[in-house]
């Protein structure tokens, strides 16, 4: 073997850490389809090569040590950046990729998100696409699991770097007979207190935790479009982008709430590559097309390129 030739295999980094994340060995070897066996002599071949105790056994549980720990977590990146340069391969050897997956924050406006698939999908009429609306830590989520190769997100996780893409405005409304408008008078945090409020679930699926929440009074659903039905009935009031509001405004279902402070409110919106350097001719198109289609919509200013965004933290 060469000199600094790594004497550990990615199957063996893989089964520490599966087991790491079931708990187990014997959960472990399930989902990996694996003997215990084989997921033991892996975990065995760490210990030996390393000279360290990975796990300190409690149960039928696998505790990982102080050591363990910070093994698995460096493992994780080895286990990523392999994949990465699998992924990098295969877009190479087959030019554009067959399919691409996008997770787009769901106050994004649709009809810009659409157009821009519908020119890609000119160009490549042969990459299949998939979308995900989600919101908030759902769409940081599925970079973070690598379930979307681009997205269009206001929270950057850590790890990834954020391009500012578009600055939305969002607009505080009710159906025109709802008791707020009767106040008639610019309304206090206290007055929307006293009122059931509309929010969006977030997709996270691991955390499942919502939107912050203003009042007591509250629906939590799982799409902006059923809180804009719900409020332009006069169930509520919310917080939404004016894109997705325009209709109702027209046609007087839903009329803005004037507020004493904090009347205005924008949302921060990043393009996200999951790995930028193995991304494919599509992921790259289909990018430049979502930056080229903001410049044109006169609903979505463009982000100011000087924002923020939280880069690589290892």
């Amino acid at each position: 073997m060469a000199a600094g030739a790594p004497r550990i295999t990615l199957d063996q980094w893989q089964a520490l850490v599966a087991i790491v994340d079931a708990g187990s060995f014997e959960a472990a070897a399930r989902a990996l389809h694996k003997s215990q066996s084989a997921l033991s002599y892996a975990v065995q071949r760490i210990e030996t090569l390393l000279g360290v105790n990975v796990f300190q056994r409690s149960g039928r549980r696998a505790v990982p040590t102080a050591a363990g720990r910070q093994l698995v977590q460096r493992a994780r990146w080895l286990l990523e950046e392999a994949g990465g340069v699998e992924r990098a391969a295969s877009s190479m050897s087959a030019g554009w990729e067959a399919e691409i997956r996008v997770a787009a924050e769901i106050i994004f406006p649709t009809p810009l998100m659409l157009e821009c698939l519908d020119r890609f999908g000119r160009e490549s009429p042969h990459t299949r696409i998939e979308l995900v609306e989600s919101v908030l830590a759902g769409t940081a989520e599925a970079l973070t699991t690598r379930s979307a190769d681009l997205a269009v997100t206001g929270m950057v996780p850590p790890g990834f770097v954020g391009e500012p893409l578009v600055r939305l405005r969002l607009t505080l409304a009710a159906h025109p007979a709802h008791p707020l408008h009767a106040l008639r008078r610019p309304l206090t945090l206290r007055d929307l207190r006293g009122h059931r409020q509309l929010v969006v679930r977030e997709s996270d699926t691991r955390r499942a935790t919502r939107l912050s929440l203003d009042a007591p009074q509250r629906w939590t659903v799982s799409h902006v479009a059923t809180s804009v039905l719900a409020a332009s009935l006069g169930h509520g009031y919310g917080w939404y982008p004016d894109e997705r509001i325009r209709r109702e405004l027209a046609d007087g279902t839903l009329q803005p709430l004037p507020l004493a402070e904090g009347g205005e409110r924008y949302a921060e919106l990043y393009l996200v590559f999951a790995d930028r350097e193995s991304a494919g001719p599509g992921v790259q198109r289909l990018a430049a097309l979502l930056r080229e289609r903001v410049r044109e919509c006169p609903d979505a200013a463009p982000a100011q390129r000087g924002t923020a965004s939280r880069r690589r933290g290892r």
